[in-house]
């Protein structure tokens, strides 16, 4: 097997993987950092990303970190950490300015002052946002033409990482990754490894993800021993464009909401403040729930936002993205009302990690979606993720060590027992068969572990994801698309199992037979190494 050795891997290529690269560079003045990535640069959920970025800048006199923390803590639903937050709202403002320096063209006002747009549970304006409505595409673009240009960083594309190499010191060397183009595995050793992967969106059948986002870096850090939390915590958009014949869900901007559009049903009713007083400007499980409720209450699955009473010019150029793609699928949102449906959206759990990105594994970070830091807790507040991602890749790029690393693979016997065991591969299943058992899995998710859950679906679930996983048998494959079903299946168990062991609901977590949210809030926790107790969650 081809070995290949860096100072630095950084696996994923979003706006965290990608401000993780450059930072490390820049700070460490590393020679090869290595960026692997299954698809290409432009492909990411951060990329996705249409809000903006919150952000507490000194010239906005009306915000302070003190009221950005207390505005995350209530999202959270008890789960947020103060502390975390009160660290990431701190570095913000730092953060921004470096992103301009990199080139991120924020919008300006008429003052050509930083604009700043209101979005859901935050109490001022603090969202930053970048051509209208394409924030982290603007980001993301930045970023990757900085790392393009950039000597010391490599870009290895259509490969992806399969295994972590983990030594009996729990310590990370480096990864084993397939390349797609020439059908071989290669050992790909470092000093330090940071997972910046994404999400896990593709799992349910309704998503607002690109195809990427199949849970990836979490799967390999789990199966290598890593101490996952939160796993039952995914936040589900209430807006995306419904639209059925489209793969994917185009995600309608929570901005366009704080901007004075209106929830109708299908009688052209206005409904959200029946369900909560701050109406459609409510937190996202709360507005979410409340589009599940009306649609049952009039036995109809339409659901409308209105924004044909924002002034249309300001329409226009606010969401340029918004309105295009609603004019290719024939409405002009000026005049026309939007037909909208939720949709996964964000997960809060992922690899447990410190603000410093650090995770159970000595030398493994991770940063972005595929991390918790318990910043977002069990509900997080609009546009804290991209804020989240490049003020923990900052952080991580201070703690990685520096050092060429000198490690030799055979004075591990673990990690001589990894690379042996790539010599075997399994052949390749039909592509028809994986792409109709991922597509099983999602429906499944989607229908029996979603916006509203309870014991008998959840189980219903745990029991036809295992009838999955038995026919679809190995771990070593020949093919993207094989490891993705394999990954995706491992976090949907997780997921299940953590949303059965947390009886109540909180946050996006919603139980119709565990109405309740208990007094006490504990975060939970999967960890590999106690398979050989009862329950494989646990609480703290």
């Amino acid at each position: 097997m081809e070995i290949r050795h860096y100072s630095l891997i950084v696996i994923g290529s979003g706006i965290s993987g990608l401000y993780a690269a450059l930072r490390a560079n820049e700070r460490l003045k590393l020679k090869n950092v290595l960026i692997l990535t299954k698809s290409e640069l432009k492909e990411s959920n951060s990329t996705h990303a249409q809000g903006g970025i919150a952000s507490v800048l000194p010239e906005n006199k009306e915000d302070s970190v003190e009221l950005h923390v207390k505005d995350t803590i209530k999202a959270g639903a008890g789960l947020s950490d103060k502390k975390v937050a009160q660290v990431i709202s701190e570095r913000g403002a730092q953060i921004i300015d470096d992103l301009i320096q990199k080139g991120v063209m924020f919008d300006r006002d008429q003052n050509q002052h930083v604009a700043l747009t209101l979005e859901a549970a935050h109490s001022v304006r603090r969202i930053l946002h970048a051509g209208g409505d394409a924030t982290g595409r603007f980001i993301g673009q930045a970023l990757a033409k900085k790392v393009l240009s950039n000597k010391n960083i490599e870009i290895r594309p259509f490969t992806q990482a399969v295994e972590l190499l983990v030594d009996e010191q729990n310590t990370c060397h480096g990864v084993i990754a397939f390349d797609a183009k020439i059908k071989k595995h290669i050992a790909f050793i470092s000093g330090s490894t940071v997972i910046a992967t994404g999400g896990v969106g593709q799992i349910y059948a309704h998503t607002t993800n690109p195809d990427v986002a199949t849970a990836d870096g979490i799967a390999i850090a789990y199966n290598a021993g890593a101490k996952l939390q939160d796993m039952e915590f995914l936040q589900f958009h209430p807006t995306a464009f419904n639209i059925p014949q489209e793969k994917n869900s185009f995600l309608i901007s929570e901005a366009v909401r704080g901007e004075g559009a209106k929830l109708k049903n299908v009688y052209l009713k206005e409904f959200a403040k029946k369900y909560n007083e701050k109406g459609e400007l409510a937190s996202r499980d709360i507005v979410t729930r409340a589009i599940c409720f009306e649609m049952k209450a009039t036995k109809s699955d339409k659901i409308y936002l209105d924004a044909t009473q924002i002034e249309s010019k300001h329409l226009q150029k606010r969401f340029p993205s918004i309105s295009q793609k609603c004019l290719e699928n024939g409405i002009d949102i000026t005049k026309q009302m939007i037909p909208v449906s939720p949709a996964a959206h964000y997960f809060m759990g992922g690899i447990q990690v410190s603000t410093k990105g650090k995770t159970s594994i000595k030398n493994l970070f991770a940063s972005g979606e595929a991390s918790c830091t318990s910043l977002h807790g069990a509900n997080r507040l609009a546009s804290n993720s991209l804020l989240e991602c490049v003020v923990l890749s900052d952080e991580l790029a201070r703690n990685i060590d520096p050092k060429q690393p000198n490690f030799e693979i055979h004075k591990s016997n673990k990690i001589s027992n990894i690379i042996e065991k790539y010599k075997n591969i399994a052949p390749a299943i039909n592509q028809e068969k994986t792409e109709k058992m991922r597509q099983k899995l999602k429906e499944i998710m989607w229908n029996k572990a979603g916006i509203i859950k309870n014991e008998e679906k959840l189980q219903n679930a745990l029991f036809e994801i295992n009838k999955l996983k038995k026919n679809f048998k190995g771990s070593i494959f020949l093919s993207i698309e094989e490891y993705e079903l394999r990954n995706m299946l491992i976090i949907a168990e997780i997921i299940v199992k953590s949303a059965l062991a947390r009886k109540e609901s909180r946050g996006s977590h919603y139980r119709n037979d565990y109405l309740a949210t208990l007094q006490i809030a504990k975060h939970s926790y999967t960890d590999i190494s106690r398979k050989d107790q009862e329950d494989e969650i646990y609480f703290e």
